[in-house]
């Protein structure tokens, strides 16, 4: 199903490799395949919770070996973004985990908590299980107050073995409504990750295939970028709504795409 012009992958990791914890398929046979292909590939995620060494040891314990460099998360993308609009030392107030935090803290900017909101300079949202209204609140009255505004995702949900559970961009949601402002977004549907993701592969954009579950963010950053698209249907999109984005491939899952 995969062009022969092919060479590497980007792949998405909610709802193509897992929901939850729980693997999507056989992945130690659907890396083997995709290795005997000779196919380079990178994760491209648009969930910034952990950090690619987390990433890396949740692979293997699904049977897939891979290097962190290989594991591209919106939490890096928004701290190199804000790096080049901050200095070291920047104080940032920040909804989000343990992934977020590491790659702040990494490029030397200063977290602050809800104790110490108002002498943050910039509030960056993203995957927070702790969230509460106090946070919440944290965020708006900064935001109201002129602080830039940024965050990792704008995906309104977030895929389980169970089904959806509100993801980055419904609590996202509730800041904008209160504020009236937009955020600086780091992750897909725009184009930074998969810019980062070609840049690892050392791949072109034509014969490199972005695969994801989502269409309005993975589907629309690789269009974004000039890349041809694969949508599987193992995570929260539907046949029907492909239509509308018109993908060049359609497959049930990974397995299905690469054999």
């Amino acid at each position: 199903m995969i062009p022969t012009n092919i060479k590497a992958l980007i792949l998405d990791m909610d709802g193509v490799i897992w929901k939850g914890n729980a693997p999507i398929g056989d992945l130690p046979a659907t890396f083997s395949r995709i290795r005997g292909r000779g196919l380079k590939f990178v994760f491209a995620t648009n969930n910034g919770t952990k950090t690619p060494e987390d990433y890396q040891l949740k692979l293997s314990e699904l049977g897939v070996d891979v290097e962190p460099g290989q594991i591209v998360t919106s939490a890096l993308g928004i701290a190199f973004l804000l790096a080049q609009r901050h200095p070291r030392g920047t104080r940032m107030f920040v909804i989000g985990e343990n992934g977020i935090r590491a790659a702040l803290v990494e490029r030397g900017f200063e977290i602050v908590g809800v104790e110490d909101a108002p002498q943050a300079e910039a509030v960056v949202m993203g995957i927070d299980r702790g969230i509460n209204f106090e946070k919440i609140a944290e965020a708006a009255l900064l935001v109201r107050a002129g602080r830039p505004f940024y965050t990792t995702n704008t995906d309104r949900t977030f895929p389980t073995p169970r089904g959806e559970i509100p993801g980055s961009g419904a609590w996202l949601s509730v800041v904008t409504s209160a504020t009236g402002v937009e955020p600086m977004v780091a992750g897909k549907p725009f184009p930074f990750l998969m810019e980062l993701a070609l840049d690892r592969l050392g791949t072109s954009k034509e014969e490199t295939l972005v695969v994801g579950d989502r269409l309005e963010t993975d589907i629309a950053a690789g269009q974004a970028v000039g890349c041809p698209t694969a949508f599987v249907l193992s995570g929260v999109g539907t046949i029907e709504e492909a239509k509308e984005w018109k993908p060049d491939i359609i497959a049930e899952s990974l397995w299905t795409l690469v054999e």
